[in-house]
């Protein structure tokens, strides 16, 4: 059996090149790299734009195809492409954010120019289908920032939530390390309100109460580089020269969420015996694991937790690598930001987790 130091501090990793921070007044570029989903649904775009420039005082500038219709975009790979790559390379811009997901942001690599990204640092925040962009710019040896979206986080109904609020700010805007992350207390959503019904847009949606996150297991203090994304598109890379290099999983942090499609506990089990059989699971510092998205009964989140454990400890015999459950991230809301590659902390004893450095520069 393999067994896990309690105390694992990894090295630091393949250096990345931090972007610098936002402020107030700067110009920030929304880009459509998937789905079009601002063309399809323009009052949820807006709404997500008008959100985000008056809590934060940016100015959420559209690139050239950003509003394009979405069958045109679907057919135009290579102009979702060119407006990030417009963005990156137009020095007026000091940040990036996805409008939202969808499932074909693959299709944009081959238009790609990675010395672009490299020379070009600067803030790119996305969730979901964004994991291909951020994988991407790991290869470009950017650090970028998994978190909300324009019409999927910042377009909450009825206002933002104070706790990704905070994330964003202490993440995106301030200097100091990130620090303690703590779980959401204010309760959680997935509910659906159809964006093609513009009243919805004032309607809070229904909370679930929260309970914290689940420690399923680990001892001591686990501490790395985080690596990770949405568990279907994040495997979708699995075999291509933008899957994250070996170094990138000695002591990772490898955070998992599954998309509002809600893939089953099984389809989980199965990628990460893949990755055992790899012998990935057994570099990493820990696992850690959103809440599951999409239509899945609370009283079925267990499955997930139940899976995972099958795999890393029944099987691997990891049984001291930490695995957190039902952490605030991915597809229910709100949810904190993870910086790619930034240092992070599991403390299993104290059951808490840290970002312990900062993610942007001055």
């Amino acid at each position: 059996m393999t067994r896990r130091d309690p105390e694992r501090l990894a090295a630091r990793p393949p250096a990345l090149i931090k972007p610098q921070r936002l402020h107030a007044g700067d110009r920030v570029a929304a880009v459509t790299l998937s789905w079009g989903g601002p063309g399809q649904f323009p009052q949820r775009y807006l709404a997500g734009k008008r959100q985000l420039e008056e809590e934060f005082g940016v100015e959420l500038v559209e690139m050239d195809h950003t509003l394009a219709d979405a069958d045109w975009l679907h057919r135009h790979p290579e102009a979702r492409a060119e407006d990030l790559m417009a963005a990156f390379a137009d020095a007026s811009v000091k940040g990036i954010i996805s409008t939202i997901g969808g499932d074909d942001s693959i299709r944009i690599l081959p238009y790609l120019d990675l010395r672009v990204i490299h020379d070009n640092p600067k803030v790119l925040m996305g969730f979901s289908d964004t994991t291909i962009t951020h994988l991407a710019c790991l290869k470009a040896g950017l650090t970028t920032f998994y978190g909300p979206a324009i019409m999927a986080g910042f377009a909450e109904n009825g206002g933002l939530f104070p706790y990704m609020v905070d994330s964003v700010r202490r993440t995106l805007f301030e200097l100091d390390p990130v620090g303690e992350v703590t779980p959401n207390t204010g309760g959680w959503t997935a509910e659906l309100l159809t964006w093609a019904v513009p009243e919805n847009q004032n309607k809070r949606r229904s909370l679930n109460q929260s309970e914290g996150w689940k420690w399923l297991q680990g001892t001591g203090r686990h501490r790395g580089p985080l690596i990770g994304g949405c568990f279907e598109v994040f495997d979708w890379l699995r075999g291509t020269e933008y899957w994250p290099d070996a170094a990138w999983w000695d002591g990772a942090l490898l955070f998992l969420e599954t998309s509002e499609e809600a893939p089953p506990p099984s389809l989980l089990g199965y990628t990460l015996r893949v990755y055992g059989a790899m012998g990935l699971l057994q570099r990493l510092g820990a696992i850690l694991l959103a809440r599951p998205g999409g239509e899945v009964a609370p009283a079925d989140f267990c499955k997930y937790d139940q899976v995972v454990l099958e795999v890393v400890s029944d099987e691997l015999g990891l049984t001291n690598l930490p695995v957190v459950a039902g952490m605030d991230l991915g597809h229910t809301d709100p949810v904190f930001v993870l910086p790619y590659g930034t240092m992070a902390e599991v403390d299993c004893d104290q059951r808490r987790f840290s970002i312990v450095e900062s993610a942007v520069t001055e």
